[in-house]
């Protein structure tokens, strides 16, 4: 018999290539999702036998009491993402990424569910002096977005039983391709320009940026559900892989679009943080270890322009997370 996995905001950037991963082994996917960025995202398995599309919200307990019965786990990736969308409607980010967490957890932990995998941040670190960010440093996060994050984990951390299992990954910013694209991400920022514009602006430049292949940190999330309990439960793990400076990574896009009148161009910025995480724990604990490069992203992203899968991408503001909610109401 299938184990049947939740996966909240899951028509997301990044649940949109997890969830075509989950049906191909063979588990039987619920999707729990606004769809506010488009509902086109799933037509690779439109139709799927093993797939159940749920229009809804977070924040909507009676429903959340309907779906999550016979579910085996949850991987929650549903939220205002980054801190600029957040910074929008404070008052909603809360809802939506605070608010909403505790009754999901209590309602999933009460109806059976026995492996819950919380997408946090690893922005919730804030800005360390050391020069690997491990998993034993103290959380001070910056902003709203990435403390409700960091509360959000201790929430979870209350919960976790010999019958429920809570897992928690901390993922540097995601970069490539995916269905439902985001191009307000680092590296998709700057390949969209390098690609469509033959420029890159670099702001500052010194700040490092960690980041992981959206291949690498999907494969991780379906990973996680097959694990033995003794290996997971109550574990939070970084998930990165390269800590490159923004200018070192706008060089390897250059390199990577393979055009050498691309130009980059440097300005200042007041926005001088800088994060770098080590993600040695995971490939400790679990043999874990990135199989994307940042390259990888760039010739994926690359790809998919010249093959017109992402048109109008600097004027559609499906690709940027602000336009989009600026230009909905989602109270």
């Amino acid at each position: 018999m299938s184990q049947q996995v939740l996966i909240t905001g899951g028509a997301g950037y990044v649940g949109s290539v997890l969830v075509p991963k989950l049906l191909r082994a063979d588990y039987d996917v619920k999707v729990l999702d606004l769809y506010i960025y488009g509902e086109y995202v799933f037509d690779s398995v439109k139709n799927h036998p093993r797939l159940e599309e749920i229009k809804g919200d977070i924040r909507d307990k009676d429903l959340l009491e309907e779906i999550t019965l016979g579910c085996d786990s949850v991987i929650h990736l549903a939220c205002i993402s980054n801190d600029p969308s957040f910074e929008l409607d404070p008052d909603l980010g809360k809802s939506i990424n605070y608010d909403a967490f505790r009754p999901l957890v209590e309602i999933s932990s009460g109806n059976g569910v026995n492996r819950f995998i919380y997408a946090s941040s690893s922005s919730v670190y804030g800005i360390k002096e050391e020069e690997n960010v491990t998993e034993k440093l103290s959380l001070e996060p910056l902003t709203d977005y990435s403390k409700y994050k960091a509360l959000c984990e201790e929430i979870l951390n209350q919960y976790q039983t010999s019958e429920f299992t809570t897992v928690i990954v901390r993922p540097a910013t995601v970069c490539g391709y995916s269905p439902r694209l985001r191009l307000d991400l680092t590296v998709n920022i700057l390949t969209n320009h390098a690609v469509n514009f033959g420029k890159i602006t670099v702001f500052g430049g010194e700040q490092k940026r960690p980041n992981i292949h959206i291949e690498d940190i999907t494969d991780l999330y379906v990973d996680l559900l097959s694990r033995p309990k003794n290996l997971v439960a109550a574990k939070v793990w970084n998930a990165g892989y390269e800590n490159h400076r923004v200018r070192e990574i706008a060089e390897i896009i250059r390199q990577t679009v393979d055009n050498e009148s691309v130009e980059i161009v440097t300005t200042p910025t007041d926005d001088h943080r800088s994060y770098h995480i080590s993600s040695d724990k995971i490939k400790r604990d679990l043999g874990f270890v990135p199989q994307h490069t940042i390259e990888d992203a760039v010739q994926d992203l690359v790809s998919a322009f010249h093959q017109g899968k992402i048109p109008n991408s600097m004027d559609n503001i499906k690709y940027y997370n602000v336009r989009q909610m600026n230009a909905i109401s989602m109270k």
